[in-house]
């Protein structure tokens, strides 16, 4: 670095020569607003582009996001048809049937007790209320559901089941008979 580079007077006294038009092949300060004035243009013009550009983005983003929220309102408000609804069985009546068919007092257990499950969530689906199963039969009006005999009796034999275990005495017939039960009010409510 030379002597004249350190001089801080040397540094301004180019800045003044630079406004004066020394720079730009111009005298004056006159030389100094018309660089500044086309260069000015030049701000302005790419400041229009860039905002025209970002108008497009902005129209372009909002159109996207009209678009997906009419998607999204169709995906949620479209009522899904479940399989039992489509004349098919349901599938966990499909695996109760095959717990019923397995041979083994503790597979006729776990068929009962699983139906009794599906049946707390068919009757929580139809707009019965109660804790649990027990409180939504007794609140259930005899009237609108027909088959709460079969309700009530196929929960009575779940409820043995629970309390005693592998000590009650679940014969193949009883079985089967509880698991009738069970499907006539699955069919009541079209279920399977």
């Amino acid at each position: 670095m030379g002597p004249e580079q350190a001089n801080v007077e040397y540094w301004f006294r180019l800045l003044y020569e630079c406004i004066y038009g020394a720079c730009y092949g111009s005298v004056g300060v006159t030389g100094f607003v018309a660089w500044f004035a086309h260069l000015w243009i030049w701000i302005t013009i790419i400041g229009y582009a860039a905002a025209i550009f970002g108008l497009f983005v902005i129209v372009y983003c909002t159109m996207r996001i009209f678009e997906l929220r009419e998607r999204e309102e169709h995906f949620y408000t479209t009522l899904l048809v479940p399989k039992e609804a489509e004349g098919g069985t349901h599938p966990r009546w499909e695996h109760i049937q095959s717990l019923l068919e397995g041979g083994r007092p503790s597979e006729w257990r776990e068929a009962i007790i699983e139906a009794d499950i599906m049946l707390d969530d068919v009757l929580t689906e139809q707009g019965y209320e109660g804790d649990g199963l027990g409180e939504k039969l007794r609140a259930a009006d005899q009237t609108t559901f027909k088959t709460i005999k079969n309700a009530g009796e196929a929960h009575g034999v779940r409820n043995k089941i629970a309390h005693q275990g592998s000590t009650f005495d679940l014969s193949e017939s009883l079985a089967r008979r509880t698991l009738a039960h069970y499907e006539a009010v699955f069919r009541e409510f079209k279920v399977i």
